[in-house]
């Protein structure tokens, strides 16, 4: 990507050398090429960027278009995690119960 040399205020304050009949020619021209050289580069990244705005466009007309949710269906959504989520509790619940029930009795059988 092409870079850029000059910013506004480079620009603004950009002093000129007074010559005999004013200011050095060959130092404004040089000045100026860097200026149509920043003016290239921004052209340039503009371009770039058309495009991908473009081709983001497109890609969005071309994507399949999801149903926005009903907002029922979300509250219903939680009210069954929460539900679950109760559930699953008391499973593990249980399964630590067996656990201790199972191994506790394999464990004592060890110690033996």
């Amino acid at each position: 990507m092409a870079t850029i040399k000059f910013t506004t205020k480079d620009i603004y304050e950009q002093d000129f050398k007074i010559g005999f009949r004013g200011y050095d020619q060959d130092e404004v021209n040089d000045f100026l090429d860097n200026i149509m050289k920043d003016y290239d580069a921004y052209e340039a990244i503009i371009k770039e960027l058309k495009g991908e705005i473009a081709r983001l466009k497109a890609q969005v007309a071309n994507a399949p278009k999801a149903a926005p949710a009903p907002v029922a269906e979300e509250s219903d959504t939680l009210r069954t995690e929460r539900a679950s989520s109760a559930t699953n509790f008391d499973i593990l619940r249980r399964l630590n119960r067996l656990e201790k029930e199972v191994f506790g009795k394999q464990i004592a059988q060890e110690q033996e």
